[in-house]
């Protein structure tokens, strides 16, 4: 019984220190948090949301400061409701906020956050900035797609001149969206929009679901405890959304793999397309930051995430 005492007695006080400590660096962390409003088990804060968030969200900062620690479900954020603070965290302490929160819908669609819009802040964001603002969207890769543009805009010129003259209504919004859709696509793959095909129902579809999927509310970001549940069903429809896109994107690959692999001379004068890039880099051995073909793909999937669903659809040009 004497043995039995003094082995609990020192574990019980290992326990209790262990407690203690715990208990004061949880004491001093939480005097370093702002204000925060009265929270319920599970889902947090979100009870003060409303139907109208933003609303909300001034009469919170009206009672408790502009800065407030908010918690949706179990996932801390940080509320700013002042310019000066907006100041502090945009632009003063920028490369603290730069990363994302990480997204289950939009992780799994873009390859494991492969592409550029979701990778967290740090050496490959820094390199697909720079790639951004020197290569693929920089003033000379611009003026190169000039010719693309004035294309286009003469197409669709002519289109409403053709239906002005046969006293046809036209959609204006629609077709200057066709246009961007058009301008957009050429740049990005060498291929155009256009509704006249037979399949364009399911590109449709595609680009569609890809979007819905990716602004989907998924409970495993914010409830710990859904993390590795499918509550809502959204692993099928995520796997049948990428499949299909990869399957897409591939056939575009290939087909560009297969043109860069002829003569300079056989393939006339070409203008590189930003896919032409991409894969320029995918294929350098030097480059500082080798990109995997995930990261082509999804790079890709974030520019035809922007276009119209309801008129696009990729044909060769």
């Amino acid at each position: 019984m004497a043995d039995i005492q003094e082995f609990t007695i020192p574990v019980i006080a290992f326990l209790a220190s262990i407690i203690l400590v715990q208990l004061i660096a949880r004491n001093r962390h939480k005097t370093r948090l702002p204000p925060s409003p009265t929270s319920l088990p599970i889902i947090g804060h979100m009870h003060h949301l409303g139907p109208i968030p933003h609303q909300a969200f001034h009469k919170l900062s009206l009672k408790y400061g502009p800065l407030i620690y908010f918690f949706i479900g179990s996932k801390p954020s940080l509320l700013a409701s002042s310019p000066e603070l907006a100041k502090e965290i945009l632009k003063t302490h920028e490369s603290n906020f730069m990363s994302r929160p990480k997204v289950a819908n939009l992780d799994y669609l873009t390859y494991g956050s492969a592409d550029f819009a979701t990778i967290p802040y740090g050496p490959y964001w820094k390199f697909m900035k720079k790639l951004c603002m020197t290569e693929l969207l920089g003033t000379r890769t611009l003026e190169q797609f000039l010719p693309i543009r004035r294309r286009e805009i003469n197409r669709f010129l002519n289109f409403l001149l053709k239906k002005a003259a046969t006293g046809e209504a036209v959609n204006v919004g629609g077709e200057l969206m066709r246009l961007t859709n058009n301008i957009i696509s050429s740049m990005l793959l060498r291929t155009r929009c256009s509704d006249m095909e037979s399949d364009a129902d399911e590109v449709r579809k595609m680009v569609k679901e890809l979007n819905e999927l990716g602004a989907k509310f998924n409970f495993s970001d914010s409830f710990w405890f859904c993390k590795h549940i499918d509550l809502q069903g959204f692993g099928k429809r995520l796997k049948e959304a990428r499949d299909k896109y990869d399957a897409m994107i591939e056939r575009v690959i290939k087909e560009h793999e297969e043109e860069r692999k002829k003569d300079v001379k056989d393939r006339g004068d070409v203008v590189k397309d930003l896919l032409d890039i991409l894969l320029d880099i995918y294929e350098d051995e030097s480059a500082e930051i080798r990109l995997t073909r995930e990261n082509v793909k999804a790079f890709i999937m974030v520019f035809i995430s922007e276009w119209n669903d309801e008129f696009c659809y990729i044909v060769p040009t």
